[in-house]
């Protein structure tokens, strides 16, 4: 029998905040606040289709999809499937060499 893999550890904002809080000695409430904020704002860019480039992490950009027909995988059946935006990441050359 295999043995299932353990999943990775999900860090949530708040476990982000309490380690900037520490390294840097702010509140726990204060480093969460400026986290939110700064998560506000690129989502606020990122609408209008701005490119969010963040230095030793990478860029977020909205990128258009196009419609298409797709299959419905039980029927076989043809579906259209409208047009769409998706928020897109391409990571640094640093970062992808350091995982």
């Amino acid at each position: 029998m295999a043995k299932k893999a353990a999943a990775p550890a999900t860090i949530t904002l708040k476990h982000l905040a309490a380690d900037i809080a520490e390294s840097q000695d702010l509140s726990k409430k204060h480093a969460e606040a400026v986290l939110t904020d700064m998560v506000e704002l690129i989502a606020k860019h990122l609408k209008k289709g701005d490119r969010v480039r963040i230095v030793g992490l990478g860029i977020l950009q909205v990128r258009k999809r196009a419609a298409r027909t797709g299959r419905n995988p039980a029927t076989g059946e043809p579906i259209h499937i409208k047009a769409s935006k998706k928020v897109a990441f391409r990571p640094v050359k640093e970062l992808k060499e350091a995982i």
